[in-house]
């Protein structure tokens, strides 16, 4: 299972090169950059873990992948992201958002049915991710 989150998550994985290159436009545009990484990419977890903290007043893009790639090193197992804020309104908005790493192996997630009173059915998503077997770190 692939999956996709984020700008150019249908599409193949993005070289280094591909992604300092969209680094460079995200700073082009006066955005600032920040990392997070998760095991738990379950579309509703929105709040991924974040890699130090956002790098303001940047011009090059070797900073932001100096610390992709020690977050790759730490993590290997996780997914990792970039995102890109713009504060002109004076609050920050995402305006890019892309993986730039992933597990070897994607566990994916079930889709799990309850069926309760009523004959009403209620379902939920769970990550396969929360499945590992006791003592398997990522």
């Amino acid at each position: 299972m692939h999956i996709t989150q984020g700008t150019f998550s249908f599409l193949p994985a993005l070289s280094d090169e591909e992604i300092a290159a969209q680094i460079d436009y995200a700073l082009s545009e006066g955005w600032s950059c920040s990392v997070e990484y998760t095991d738990d990419p379950h579309p509703r977890n929105t709040y991924w873990e974040m890699w130090g903290l956002p790098m303001f007043d940047l011009h090059d893009a070797a900073a932001v992948m100096m610390e992709v790639n020690e977050c790759r090193k730490t993590y290997p197992q996780h997914y990792i992201k970039v995102n890109a804020f713009d504060s002109v309104r004076g609050f920050e908005t995402m305006r890019l958002s892309f993986i730039v790493n992933r597990p070897a192996e994607e566990r994916g997630f079930r889709l799990e049915r309850q069926d309760n009173r009523s004959r009403v059915q209620r379902y939920s998503f769970r990550t396969y991710a929360t499945d590992r077997p006791a003592g398997e770190r990522y």
